[in-house]
């Protein structure tokens, strides 16, 4: 079977991804800090910051193709500390397509749609990225650097993902969840816009770019949304008390990193190679049974 190396295992996309793909390839996967057990696939702890130790699982392993999903993809981390977060978003990325270069392998790698400054949404593959926080401008680093390298690389620019939880991570919205049932007061934008897409949906584009991609891809959903407006989503798909979900600004919530306001993804391209994201309602339905199946 080929062998397919996971970076970030642990992590809410990359256990997704593990799922997904391990019907088609022999799976690889690392983590750091949360140690986790996924049936059917080869788990492996590593310092992905350490070249020594990333250049030993290449030649240990022997990977026919490398999806790098691990990431510190908290803005606000980033924010507050640039040169811990450098390393690992930037510098990793970059020795990781090097080491995909030398071997003349597939590399796929998770970038966001944070590398947009939300002005003039919605956003093309061909628009120019003017991060307004210290995590999109590491991601383009990472985007530049990493295709400098090896030209070859898919570099898919993931939108919000939400999904049931895994053993080691929550998607954004399992909070919210939680904090409506407990009928304590959710505050959402109502000013700021993603093009969301459930992990199950991300992971299969991601698998799609990994083999048809060279370059940027965008893979967003199909409907423009806030955070406020998904919140009402919830509220009526998994008939959640409504009384404690209020709207409020960016403005009104202080943050360490600044936030764009709209940066939609256009994910025509995407669409047009066979990547078909649900409707949110559908994604969160299924998600449903999922997690109570």
């Amino acid at each position: 079977m080929k062998k397919l190396l996971i970076t970030g295992a642990s992590g809410f996309l990359g256990w997704h991804l593990c799922q997904l793909a391990k019907q088609e390839w022999e799976i690889y996967g690392t983590y750091f800090s949360h140690s986790l057990d996924i049936p059917g696939i080869k788990m492996l702890k590593v310092n992905l910051t350490n070249f020594q130790e990333l250049q030993r699982i290449f030649s240990d392993i022997k990977p026919t193709a490398v999806i790098h999903t691990a990431a510190q993809s908290q803005p606000n981390f980033c924010q507050i500390h640039p040169e811990k977060s450098h390393v690992i978003n930037v510098i990793e990325s970059c020795n990781l397509a090097g080491l995909c270069a030398d071997n003349s392998i597939p590399c796929a790698f998770t970038s966001t749609d944070l590398v947009f400054d939300g002005l003039n949404a919605p956003y093309r593959e061909t628009d120019s990225v003017c991060p307004v926080n210290l995590y999109g401008e590491q991601k383009v680093m990472a985007e530049v650097g990493m295709l400098e390298r090896y030209p070859m690389t898919a570099v898919c620019r993931m939108p919000l993902m939400f999904g049931a939880a895994t053993p080691t991570a929550k998607s954004f919205i399992q909070p919210f969840i939680e904090t409506l049932k407990a009928e304590k007061e959710l505050s959402l934008f109502i000013d700021e816009f993603r093009t969301p897409v459930s992990g199950t949906t991300a992971a299969k584009g991601i698998l799609l770019a990994l083999e048809k991609v060279n370059g940027i891809i965008h893979l967003g959903g199909k409907e423009r949304i806030s955070r406020y407006n998904f919140g009402q989503l919830l509220v009526e798909i998994f008939q959640l008390p409504a009384t404690k979900l209020k709207s409020c600004r960016q403005q009104d919530v202080k943050m360490a990193a600044p936030r764009p306001a709209d940066v939609s993804l256009d994910s025509s391209k995407a669409f047009a190679f066979g990547y078909q994201p649900l409707s949110l309602r559908k994604e969160l339905e299924l998600g449903v049974l999922i997690s109570n199946s």
